[in-house]
């Protein structure tokens, strides 16, 4: 027993392993490829090279932090509003059925279709409204999707919240409102907490909607990032320290809040 135990152990370290080379062997080369030279890069498995620090200074001259700033900004408010409206529509649909089962998919209908299809309403919108270029018309396209997975996630874990509590707390006074600001929001917290660092990742990460609706003077990070792919071609070194500046935040945060992150998910179950 003890053999075949310390032999799945050892399975599973060298599983383990294997996916962290998978995972951290594309990030070894970006972080590689930023110090390289042009003529260096034509060589994708060079490992020995003279190390330049002329992409990073491009990088940090192109305006990359005012964009991380707005990718930032549009990922905070975009947040907050799916959290707000998505906790209200999730409790809705898991305390009083609202739809049914088809409310339950039918609010993921925008992930089915194609961005292309929605974004030229959203372009429209825009320019009607005199917001083109603007972060405004950024955060309302994220809303888009954003919204729909966050009231989703949150779904399960209001199934999961111990109606009992919140019907005493009815009985000793409080009306529905205050019950599920009090009661029942604390209940879920771990799950928002999860459902806030998912939604911002997706907000982050966007570059279709923010090329298209923003992409001059409120140009997002993603933005920034695409725009080393000039006409006369790819800035390859100066890409891979501008994605490293994507990266590494999102690694960071990843870190400090990963065990949150995981009670969160495994916290709730979409019940059906």
């Amino acid at each position: 027993m003890r053999k075949r135990e310390s032999s799945w152990g050892i399975l599973s370290k060298l599983i383990i392993t294997f996916s962290f080379i998978i995972v951290a062997a594309p990030l070894l080369w970006v972080l590689l490829a930023s110090f390289k030279t042009g003529s260096d890069l034509n060589d994708p498995t060079l490992v020995t090279f003279t190390p330049t620090s002329e992409n990073w200074k491009k990088v940090f001259s192109s305006g990359i932090f005012q964009s991380a700033g707005r990718s930032a900004f549009v990922g905070v408010i975009t947040v907050a509003i799916s959290i707000v409206l998505g906790s209200m529509g999730a409790y809705s649909i898991s305390r009083y059925k609202t739809g049914k089962s088809l409310t339950r998919f039918g609010i993921l209908a925008a992930q089915v279709l194609p961005p292309a299809v929605l974004v030229f309403p959203f372009l429209d919108l825009a320019y009607r409204l005199r917001l083109s270029d603007t972060l405004v018309a950024v955060i309302a396209a994220h809303l888009s999707f954003v919204l729909p997975v966050v009231t989703w996630f949150l779904i399960g874990f209001f199934d999961a919240a111990p109606k009992e509590v919140e019907e005493q707390a009815l009985v000793d006074g409080l009306d529905r409102f205050a019950a599920f600001r009090k009661v029942v929001l604390p209940q879920v917290a771990p799950g928002m907490g999860a459902a806030a660092i998912f939604g911002f990742v997706l907000s982050w990460n966007d570059l279709f909607y923010a090329l298209i609706l923003a992409p001059g003077n409120a140009a997002t990070l993603p933005v920034r990032i695409a725009g080393f792919n000039t006409f006369r071609g790819v800035e390859l070194g100066a890409m891979c320290a501008a994605i490293l500046v994507s990266v590494v935040p999102v690694l960071i945060a990843s870190f400090f809040i990963q065990r949150r992150l995981v009670r969160g998910i495994s916290g709730g179950a979409v019940k059906f």
